[in-house]
């Protein structure tokens, strides 16, 4: 890629430089989904293919055993309070509340999908580490202000309002912060924020359901209402406080931005969390939870279409650099762009059989990844290996457009 300064975008290298003809598709012209195309006739590379660094490695596998292993801790020890009987119950019943704000944080991490191993790190560093750190802390907490006041009230609820959201927000946040400092390249932005602390908040409300539900079982219904269909994004939403804060300093040309960033969005999380442990011991819970909480979860949903809406214009202009250049057709661009094209798309794909499907999904993950790559050159932020991310991801693209279109040309499409 040629030299990228703050905001100036040169075009990309021509297919030619690389050592591939441009897609003109003139030789064979089946009927994709985007319009009349064949498949491109790519010449031998002039450069050797970086190997695939893959997401997983030995060490990253340690790394999840570790926290799969802490996870289990934290269960354990849940299970000493509920009981063997309620600490499977409440795992059961804290599945649904779960796998809803999974799918919640897939439709938000729709454009540029996070690793797997990222996301997998996050779940387990919510579901053990953040919430065995917080099950002792806020214990020991708890009836240390019991031994010096005497009165169980007062200590469990300043423990709820002013120990839990401190200790909690901090236990996760980090979690947040370790995977900035580890998976930069992936972290691009408030939206890979917001994808990361919830699925760290996500893990931790699991663990932490399973303690309410199993506890509960007398009257679970009541509790699975209250956590699990009024409150299932609480703590996504006192998290993701964290995740946009350090989403902003990842676009940062300044490093350290972090420094700056964690601790606004820390104080944020735990003011938010703080306020709703207060307002749930109260009476006046659900006129509170009405006045603001849902106008809250209404705000942030807005945020997280805005901030999508300004991924798609990303990549479409970065995407466009790269038609111009002939790397793209138009018709791949407008589907590269939509949504329901990219579907229709892989749907269209499927129908070939063989391996023209994963094709497909490849030729997608790859030119958006190859946009916001792009986009973090323009804006001054890019890494010493984009260069060589940039013709690993164009020789997939090359690669998988072959794949997908040569198993049209075959079948007459």
């Amino acid at each position: 890629m040629s030299s990228l300064g703050p905001g100036r975008s040169p075009e990309p290298y021509a297919p030619s430089q690389y050592g591939y003809a441009a897609p003109t598709y003139t030789e064979v012209r089946p009927t994709a989904p985007w319009g009349t195309s064949g498949p491109p006739v790519p010449a031998t590379p002039l450069w050797a293919a970086p190997r695939n660094r893959r997401s997983w490695s030995v060490g990253g596998a340690i790394v999840l055993v570790v926290l799969g292993i802490i996870t289990l801790v934290s269960v354990g020890t849940i299970a000493q309070t509920t009981g063997i009987d309620g600490a499977l119950v409440g795992s059961a019943v804290a599945l649904i509340p779960l796998v809803g704000v999974l799918l919640g944080i897939r439709w938000v991490d729709r454009w540029e999908p996070e690793p797997r191993f990222a996301l997998l790190f996050a779940l387990l560093w919510g579901a053990g580490v953040s919430t065995l750190v917080s099950l002792i802390i806020n214990t020991a907490a708890a009836m240390a202000l019991y031994a010096n006041t005497g009165d169980v009230t007062a200590a469990e609820t300043t423990a709820a309002v002013v120990v839990a959201p401190l200790v909690e927000e901090t236990a996760k946040g980090l979690g947040v912060l370790v995977l900035l400092w580890t998976r930069r390249r992936y972290f691009d932005g408030p939206v890979d924020g917001i994808v990361y602390a919830a699925t760290v908040a996500a893990g931790f409300a699991f663990v932490e359901n399973i303690l309410y539900f199993g506890r509960s079982l007398d009257f679970l219904p009541a509790v699975f209402a209250m956590r699990g269909v009024m409150s299932p994004f609480a703590h996504v939403l006192f998290t993701a406080a964290i995740g946009v804060a350090l989403g902003l300093a990842a676009r940062s040309r300044w490093r350290g931005a972090w420094i700056v960033a964690f601790p606004v969005g820390w104080v944020v999380a735990v003011a938010l969390h703080a306020w709703w442990n207060g307002s749930a011991s109260t009476e006046n819970f659900l006129p509170l939870y009405i006045v603001f909480q849902v106008p809250l979860f209404i705000g942030v949903v807005l945020l997280v279409l805005w901030l999508r809406r300004q991924e798609r214009k990303v990549l479409t202009a970065r995407l466009a650099e790269y038609g111009r250049a002939g790397w793209f057709t138009p018709g791949e661009l407008s589907m590269l762009t939509s949504f329901s094209a990219r579907r229709q798309a892989q749907s269209w794909a499927k129908t070939l059989g063989g391996t023209a499907g994963s094709a497909m999904r490849s030729f997608q993950r790859s030119a958006t990844r190859l946009a916001f790559a792009r986009q973090q050159a323009a804006s001054g932020r890019a890494g010493v290996r984009l260069a060589e991310d940039e013709r690993a991801l164009l020789q997939r693209i090359t690669a998988d457009r072959q794949e997908f279109l040569g198993a049209a040309a075959v079948r007459g499409r």
